[in-house]
């Protein structure tokens, strides 16, 4: 009785356990159908909540990155540091012209001192943010000013290059030391216009542990761009088509075509002697005719001249603008309408490089004022030689040699 009780009992528990197990099995394959369903619709380690993959570089490829990005962040430093102290510290160079320059070259600075490091850093890391969440909004914020207002700044440099050259009368009057102030805070106050929706609730910047990006709002989205690079460029374009026909027209006005060919006529006798005093008479007042044309001319050359130049320094300047930038806001317009409002769909690698690529612009702004301005070309010289004594006297005898080739030519 008591082993049939003691069999009965066993069978009970085997019965319990094997129940327990199988339970246990189904609750164990439940859990990993509900784990691989999860991590199929969620980021995989590698990603982000946003959808944008940390990329993993190697040794060589972060000493790669480094060494590129640090080169372009140090020369971009250098570059517009040296047009800054040249236009404040040298006499010559401090005219109300020159102040959007140091706007310019202030730009221009600020991108490469408070954005490229952070950039640098995130993009040597594989594109994470690691600054936190607060840092983000404002690291947005300092990007997206500093970008507007060297864009802006360029923009308001095409149209003072347009009214020096079309209003050469009233210009100097336009072109006094406050207005031009007033132009460079209207500037940057409006730069910092655009920066303020995303601080102040408008369009919330995409911000998480691991992503730090601008607001993909679309209306957010058409009105920045916009501002920031679409009607500037518009304008840019405009100036430099007007100056270009404005140089092409004054280059067709002072082409001298010599002298008008005198038929030759076989005469002899008292009507050769004639037709040869005649003929001489004219040639006469062709020269004099010729010789007033000349003076004229040498009243006009300068200002032909700064036709000329103007239209090859904007044309560079737009062109390397267009190249830098175009690039970048048609990706940053349509990734809204292809992406979503939430995160970023595009390759980071293409919006790095697209990104970088405009911050190029920020290095290439003082070379190229440097290579059509010869008295910020000389101050660089003797700044980089340290010939830092009497800049002011090399660059008056440099302007005194120039006047006396060029009345020398005339």
């Amino acid at each position: 009785m008591r082993s049939s009780l003691t069999k009965d009992l066993m069978k009970g528990l085997e019965r319990t356990s094997m129940t327990t197990g199988m339970d246990l099995q189904r609750l164990l394959r439940e859990h990993q159908a509900t784990t691989l369903s999860f991590t199929n619709v969620s980021p995989t380690e590698n990603d982000t909540s946003c959808g944008e993959q940390i990329l993993s570089h190697g040794n060589v490829e972060k000493v790669l990155i480094g060494g590129v990005l640090t080169v372009l962040t140090f020369l971009t430093i250098g570059g517009n540091l040296l047009v800054v102290i040249s236009v404040c510290f040298v006499k010559k160079l401090k005219q109300p012209s020159n102040y959007l320059i140091v706007s310019l070259a202030v730009a221009d600075l600020s991108i490469a001192v408070a954005v490229m490091p952070f950039v640098s850093i995130t993009d040597l890391i594989g594109g994470q943010w690691i600054f936190g969440q607060v840092f983000c909004n404002v690291f947005i914020a300092m990007d997206v000013m500093c970008c507007t207002a060297s864009i802006m700044t360029l923009c308001v440099i095409s149209v003072d290059r347009y009214l020096g050259i079309t209003s050469p009368l009233t210009y100097p009057v336009r072109q006094s030391g406050r207005c031009m102030a007033k132009i460079v805070l209207f500037v940057w106050l409006l730069s910092a216009s655009i920066t303020l929706p995303p601080l102040f609730g408008w369009a919330k910047n995409v911000n998480d542990d691991k992503v730090c990006l601008i607001s993909q709002d679309v209306g957010y989205t058409i009105y920045s761009t916009a501002v920031a690079f679409y009607i500037p460029m518009s304008v840019m374009l405009m100036m430099y088509y007007r100056i270009y026909r404005a140089a092409k027209l004054s280059a067709a006005k002072h082409i001298i075509h010599g002298f008008p060919k005198v038929e030759s006529e076989t005469r002899s006798g008292s009507v050769e002697c004639v037709a040869a005093a005649l003929r001489l008479q004219k040639e006469v007042e062709e020269c004099a005719s010729f010789s007033r044309l000349l003076k004229n001319d040498r009243k006009n050359i300068s200002i032909f001249k700064r036709e000329q130049k103007a239209a090859a320094t904007l044309g560079i300047v737009v062109g390397a603008f267009t190249v830098c930038w175009l690039p970048f806001f048609l990706l940053s317009t349509a990734r809204p309408f292809i992406c979503g409002v939430e995160c970023s769909c595009v390759p980071l690698w293409v919006e790095r490089f697209l990104l970088w690529l405009g911050y190029a612009n920020s290095l290439i702004n003082p070379i190229i004022y440097a290579l059509f301005n010869r008295d910020l070309r000389t101050t660089y010289r003797n700044i980089l030689l340290c010939r830092y004594r009497n800049i002011n006297r090399k660059l008056s005898a440099v302007s005194m040699q120039e006047a006396l080739k060029l009345r020398g030519q005339t």
